[in-house]
């Protein structure tokens, strides 16, 4: 549903009651001597969860206190990131569901508390988003691996339909990031990710392992169990309601009312439906016999050297994938791209069964939260009970 997200409270809306817990102190910024703004004209004093909170198992929000000088005086702002399932759960396995929205008041108004800030209930529940990470994990148990279909998915041609920038296939091929300035698509293989996290946070796709480093020690899942996590990382408020105004959703951008189910399932939908669309959607052929029947059967009336034209682009797009062959003919001249691009548009769609991506669009229409509990291994002791 949603995984991370970014509020922001106005002054009058929080108080610091322990100002010596932020680096540097919050007491210059409310009471004498003040601090100076400096040169870039504003300030700000940072409070972020500690490594032993983290392995102790309290996972505790990242805080910023910042003071800018604005059109007529200064503007003080507190802005709260963190993770709604591992604030909840201590993990972002488990997904979070509607009813939880309180429980997930209450567990940030506790923690803010504890970090020596008091906010009230109505006005988190009615604050501002900055941000925010629509989420889902999407477990593969048909013996297909994340791998294949990142590298699938990869071979996407995203970069102008959706004014992306880079796109990155890292990690030995176990996370795939389609950025832009304000957003980023990221599809990852959430149990490589927690491995590699192991040696290294720096190599990980996410932040704050810590504090779900030893899950999978204590809990064994059924095989087969693999866990492919898609996120829509919307980095702004700009781009948060225009993506809402284009899928005619209500451009409310405070937290309650962006907590929802339906809102989640329709952003990750939409922007997956987008993915899968810049696919080469026609497969490999079992043989090129068989290619020249079906295409035979389907286009009786076109001749035999567009026919090995097609055969030709399919095979060449399934090994470099439609970006980098667009890439790759360029220098032949922009106007040939339309016209193989309308060709391979018109032949049999994608059989994703092998790939994965079936799996992906049937856990986003019926967006069942995924619970650990649901896969936990039975073991059965020496009595004949279950563990």
């Amino acid at each position: 549903m949603i995984d991370t997200i970014v509020l922001t409270l106005r002054h009058n809306e929080f108080a610091i009651l322990e100002h010596a817990k932020f680096s540097p102190s919050t007491a210059g910024l409310f009471q004498e001597p003040y601090y100076s703004l400096g040169r870039n004209g504003f300030i700000k004093c940072v409070q972020n969860p500690t490594k032993e909170d983290m392995e102790n198992g309290t996972y505790k929000p990242r805080l910023t206190v910042t003071r800018r000088m604005g059109t007529k005086t200064f503007a003080t702002t507190l802005r709260i990131e963190f993770s709604i399932p591992k604030l909840l759960f201590g993990n972002n396995f488990d997904e979070v569901t509607d009813k939880d929205f309180r429980q997930v008041l209450d567990r940030l108004k506790q923690r803010l508390q504890e970090m020596g800030v008091l906010a009230v209930r109505p006005l988190l529940e009615e604050a501002p988003v900055s941000a925010i990470h629509y989420s889902k994990n999407i477990p593969l148990t048909d013996y297909s691996t994340p791998y294949a279909v990142l590298k699938e998915l990869s071979k996407a041609n995203m970069n102008q339909k959706l004014d992306l920038n880079q796109t990155d296939f890292r990690n030995e091929g176990h996370a795939l990031k389609f950025r832009a300035n304000s957003f980023e698509i990221v599809l990852y293989d959430k149990m490589k990710d927690i491995a590699r996290a192991r040696i290294s946070e720096k190599r990980s796709v996410e932040r704050d392992y810590a504090i779900q480093q030893e899950l999978f020690e204590e809990f064994k899942p059924k095989k087969p169990f693999e866990v492919l996590r898609l996120e829509i990382r919307l980095g702004n408020r700009a781009k948060l309601r225009q993506i809402l105004t284009k899928l005619e959703l209500p451009p409310i951008m405070t937290f309650k009312p962006l907590f929802k189910e339906s809102i989640s399932k329709k952003i990750l939908r939409a922007y997956f439906e987008e993915i899968v669309g810049g696919c080469l959607l026609a497969p490999m052929p079992k043989s090129w016999k068989d290619f020249i029947w079906n295409f035979r059967g389907q286009n009786p009336q076109t001749k035999v050297r567009k026919m090995l034209q097609i055969a030709g682009t399919v095979a060449i797009c399934q090994e470099l994938g439609l970006r980098e062959f667009r890439e790759a003919i360029r220098c032949y001249g922009s106007h040939h791209w339309p016209r193989l691009r309308k060709d391979l548009s018109a032949l049999t769609p994608l059989d994703s069964n092998h790939t994965g991506i079936q799996a992906i669009q049937e856990a986003l229409q019926g967006f069942k939260p995924l619970k650990l509990a649901d896969f936990r291994e039975i073991v059965v002791d020496f009595a004949g009970g279950m563990l």
